[in-house]
């Protein structure tokens, strides 16, 4: 049995140890990827400390890698610090600076060349102060900087783990911090929190109400249902025994107030006073803290920091696990990405034959890119997928042709002024503003006639009239053909902007779209708003004129149809049936002659109502005539995208 048992032993330490080496290579090849700079461009799974001033943070650091940083009491993390810690058999300490984007390059350099290797964790703190010297904090000038701090701890004791400490949040300024630094804080935080692939650690102070410390606000904002945060409250020995204030943060600990996932931990850290104990003295004075008062009630593995080195290296790993087939897609992507941009810088360009080759290239891919879109020919791998947005705005003739078909359709619409109704129908709530009764109708036109009479005959009109009438009508005209105007600009502009930035490198690109491309499109644009203009012009104002036989057929037509309105009421109101009656049985006499009185009675006694109908009907041809042809269509194509 006891050798059964030793085998078990081995076995179950074999196991621990494959593991331990499977995860020490996946947090390597992620830290990999951090140093090379790639979190700049694809999120990477982290653990992320964030917690307000003096809540503890720095101090969880040193409980979790057994190594004292260089906190002070009244000073607070200046910059994010990315803590490496790697379980090895000798002991090192490696400190290394990651410049932020905006450092010029000789900041970059700089930063860059700084590297402090040693194997002495006494000369830690005298590590990073120097790191700190070269980044620049100091308090009368730069408090607070984007660059990243890399500290790469390795030894017997170290788990596989990787945390990024941030700078502790703040409310207001003071002599050492302003309210602007407090902002750049904030964002600097919340930054690293939105990433959807972080761990948050909210690191929150037993010696204030949690309820007021802006690290648990800003969690709620960034991980609404808290399914990536883990709180850990600190200095729990400082709440008094059997307070309120205690009973709230036994209640927070037990996951039961602000709710998460990964739950939370307790943690007694060292105080000022006892900052030079040992990392066991530290220890043992937080398991003999433990095992007494309220706190004994609680789960030993929320407890202390042993407890708390398995969880965050258990979460981290199961975090990386659970995004690495996005990490990897999103990772080849910019790979893909970035290898299309590389072809399309080219070939070196030194000399100024190689540069005019380059351009010659370029413009020629442009172009048959430009035509093909314009021919509606979209056979290039460039299109792409035409159900994305990207892929239908490099459709030019298909976009454009979508939009000629949707003004049709407007004008058809809502091109007219009002809409003029039979008087039998119903006017619907809201539609009084677009739509008016035909006999008010003639009350207008009878008003305008009024007012513009010259020699014409009683029962005739002006012929001029018909041009006011029609120009009331095309008010809407312009604008619309502006708006529609205005789209197809635009997605001319879409499509020059996607393919010059597919064809040549963004410098390039943005130098070409200034000096060659914008231009050009400005002068068009001009020329398609002087073309709108001029097509616009008669149909604004001038004499009323058109020699299409459909004018004639039009008016004719629309007598008819009101003459055969006008005898089918006649000859209901004879017999006296009602207008929804289509069928009528009649058995009786029939006076043939008053039948055809009644139907014959058509003329128009008021000689000005009738001049107003037969002004209406001709308004409403002339109408017709010119909106058969379609406008926009014309001008687009010619002062657009033709050539």
């Amino acid at each position: 049995m006891g050798d059964t048992a030793q085998i078990e032993d081995e076995y179950t330490k074999a196991v621990a140890a494959l593991k331990a080496g499977y995860h020490g290579q996946l947090l390597d090849i992620i830290d990999q990827l951090r140093a090379s700079g790639i979190d700049r461009q694809v999120a990477l799974p982290q653990l992320v400390v964030c917690g307000d001033q003096s809540s503890g943070k720095s101090s969880v650091l040193e409980a979790v890698s057994g190594v004292h940083f260089p906190t002070k009491d009244t000073l607070c993390t200046r910059f994010a610090t990315e803590v490496i810690l790697r379980h090895s058999v000798s002991t090192s300490a490696i400190i290394s600076i990651r410049p932020s984007d905006d450092r010029s390059d000789e900041e970059k350099a700089k930063l860059l060349a700084f590297e402090a290797p040693g194997g002495d964790m006494a000369q830690f703190p005298q590590l990073v102060e120097a790191a700190k010297n070269v980044i620049g904090i100091d308090v009368h000038t730069k408090r607070f900087s984007e660059d990243v701090l890399r500290v790469e701890l390795s030894g017997p004791d170290q788990p596989h783990l990787t945390l990024v400490d941030l700078p502790g949040l703040f409310h207001s300024g003071n002599k050492q911090q302003s309210s602007d630094e407090a902002k750049l804080v904030k964002s600097l935080v919340q930054r690293y929190m939105r990433n959807e692939r972080s761990i948050i650690l909210a690191v929150v102070s037993a010696k204030n109400d949690y309820a007021n410390q802006i690290v648990t606000d800003l969690a709620r904002q960034c991980d609404p249902r808290g399914l990536r945060t883990m709180g850990i409250v600190t200095k729990p020995d400082t709440l008094i025994p059997g307070s309120d204030s205690e009973t709230s943060f036994l209640n927070l600990a037990k996951n039961e107030d602000v709710v998460f996932r990964l739950g939370w931990h307790l943690l007694r850290n060292r105080e000022f006073n006892t900052r030079t104990s040992s990392t066991e003295e530290r220890d043992q004075e937080e398991k003999e803290f433990f095992s007494q008062g309220v706190w004994k009630s609680l789960p030993t593995d929320i407890l202390g920091i042993g407890p708390l080195k398995t969880r965050l290296s258990n979460v981290l790993i199961q975090q990386i696990i659970s995004v690495l087939p996005s990490l990897v897609e999103d990772v080849e992507r910019g790979i893909k990405v970035c290898k299309a941009r590389l072809n399309r810088l080219g070939d070196t360009r030194g000399t100024l034959q190689e540069q005019r080759q380059y351009l010659i290239r370029i413009s020629q891919r442009f172009s048959g890119l430009v035509k093909a879109a314009v021919d509606g020919v979209y056979g290039d791998e460039y299109f792409g997928d035409p159900m994305t947005p990207e892929g239908r705005s490099k459709r030019l003739r298909a976009v454009i042709q979508d939009l000629l078909l949707g003004f049709a359709e407007d004008m058809r619409r809502n091109g007219q002024q009002q809409i003029i109704v039979d008087d039998s129908v119903e006017m619907v709530n809201g539609q009084a503003g677009e739509r008016i009764r035909h006999s008010v109708y003639l009350d207008h036109v009878y008003d305008l006639m009024r007012r513009t009479r010259g020699r014409e005959l009683p029962g005739t009109f002006n012929p001029l009239i018909i041009g006011d009438l029609f120009y009331e009508q095309s008010k809407p005209w312009k604008a619309m053909i502006d708006g529609y105007c205005g789209k197809v600009v635009d997605n001319i502009k879409n499509l020059l902007e996607f393919t010059i930035n597919f064809t040549a490198d963004s410098t390039t690109a943005e130098s070409l779209l200034q000096k060659l491309l914008y231009p050009p499109l400005e002068t068009r644009t001009s020329l398609l708003q002087t073309k709108v203009s001029e097509i616009l012009e008669p149909h604004q104002r001038g004499h009323a004129i058109t020699y299409n036989h459909y004018f004639t057929d039009t008016v004719q037509k629309a007598r008819k149809e009101h003459e055969e309105k006008e005898h089918a009421r006649r000859v209901r109101t004879f017999f006296g049936a009602s207008s929804n009656e289509q069928e009528l049985s009649v058995k009786r006499t029939i006076n043939l002659s008053s039948l055809i009185g009644s139907l014959a009675s058509s003329t128009q006694a008021d000689m000005d109502r009738y001049a107003c109908t037969e002004a209406t009907y001709c308004m409403k041809a002339y109408y017709k005539v010119r909106t058969s042809t379609n406008l926009a269509a014309r001008v687009t194509m010619q002062s657009m995208i033709k050539d």
